[in-house]
């Protein structure tokens, strides 16, 4: 079992497989990209493969694979075939922009794996195409239907950008009025490459919820699931339901299960913090000094209690790129 240094039980590992992405959402990146990792850089599946495998023998019981986009890497399947092999794994899920997962929803089925967030910032056609720069709205959303259909638990995950999709929140809803699915909204968060900073947000998580209840005032609040990372709520008569993550306030820490590691192997204990350690000399070199359980229990052992306190161990947080820390 994985115990940070505030009692904190780690069971929930974000592994990120590539920080690349062909979609340029606006408030991720720059429209000219980002300086992605070189291919050396990145591990390799054998390698992701070994993580999953040290962290499941730690205590680790559900990975979410992130990127980037996942399906960017053509050998992601190859991956996830050997994940649904280990028995102490409980749950594998992946989040996605859905533009590439198509042809494998129906392997995904086979393996068991059911739970998929996709990213989706507008249901109208128009601003999904303004957001991501991207002509890939039709491909989005039938994929999104696909999934739901074929009995896929789906999460919809909406950020909420001030002056572009706020128009979008009551419609997306329609989705959880039609269907069995989650809309979650999103904070923005700053980690888009430096193109912005902001200090405080008009549609925080309380600015969404009462424009929500402007249109829906007899909104129900569900009880949230243990280490939720959002305020869940029912729309009586609605399929569905909705969800808000307060992800730049961070209400959540105190309940804070989570470990990512991106695509080069740095290891982050809070998503608003600084890498603590890199494991690609632990998997490429194996004379390396000390071995790779015992530098990750020691960086666990070291966590900020918070997201506001390892902000302020690293001032340059927000410099870096959604798609490079693994969302």
């Amino acid at each position: 079992m994985l115990i940070d240094n505030h009692n904190r039980v780690i069971n929930y590992l974000r592994l990120a497989v590539t920080d690349r992405c062909n979609l340029r959402c606006n408030y991720c990146m720059p429209s000219e990209g980002i300086d992605f990792a070189k291919r050396e850089e990145l591990l390799s599946i054998e390698e992701l493969k070994e993580v999953g495998r040290t962290l499941t023998r730690m205590g680790i019981d559900k990975i979410r694979i992130t990127g980037g986009e996942p399906f960017v890497r053509k050998d992601l399947m190859d991956l996830l075939r050997t994940l649904a092999e280990i028995e102490s794994l409980k749950d594998i899920s992946v989040t996605t922009n859905a533009t590439l997962i198509g042809p494998y929803i129906d392997e995904l089925k086979a393996l068991g794996i059911k739970n998929v967030n996709v990213s989706m910032d507008a249901i109208n056609r128009d601003t999904f195409e303004r957001i991501t720069r991207r002509d890939a709205y039709d491909t989005v959303h039938n994929n999104l239907i696909r999934l739901i259909n074929e009995g896929f638990n789906v999460r919809i995950n909406f950020i909420v950008l001030e002056g572009q999709n706020v128009q979008d929140i009551l419609p997306i809803l329609e989705l959880q009025r039609r269907y069995d699915v989650s809309v979650r909204f999103l904070e923005e968060m700053p980690f888009n490459g430096g193109t912005k900073g902001f200090q405080s947000l008009k549609w925080n998580y309380k600015g969404i919820l009462d424009y929500i209840k402007e249109n829906y005032p007899d909104v129900e609040k569900l009880v949230d699931p243990p280490a939720s990372t959002s305020l869940n709520y029912k729309i009586p008569g609605h399929k569905g339901s909705f969800g808000i993550i307060p992800s730049f306030s961070r209400t959540f820490c105190g309940s804070c299960n989570r470990l990512r590691i991106t695509a080069t192997g740095d290891v982050i204990t809070c998503l608003y913090g600084k890498p603590k350690m890199n494991l690609r000399a632990f998997l490429r070199q194996p004379d390396v000094e000390g071995d790779m359980e015992t530098a990750i229990r020691d960086v666990i052992g070291a966590r900020a209690k918070t997201g506001h306190d390892a902000q302020q161990e690293y001032s340059k947080v927000f410099s870096n790129s959604m798609t490079s820390i693994g969302g």
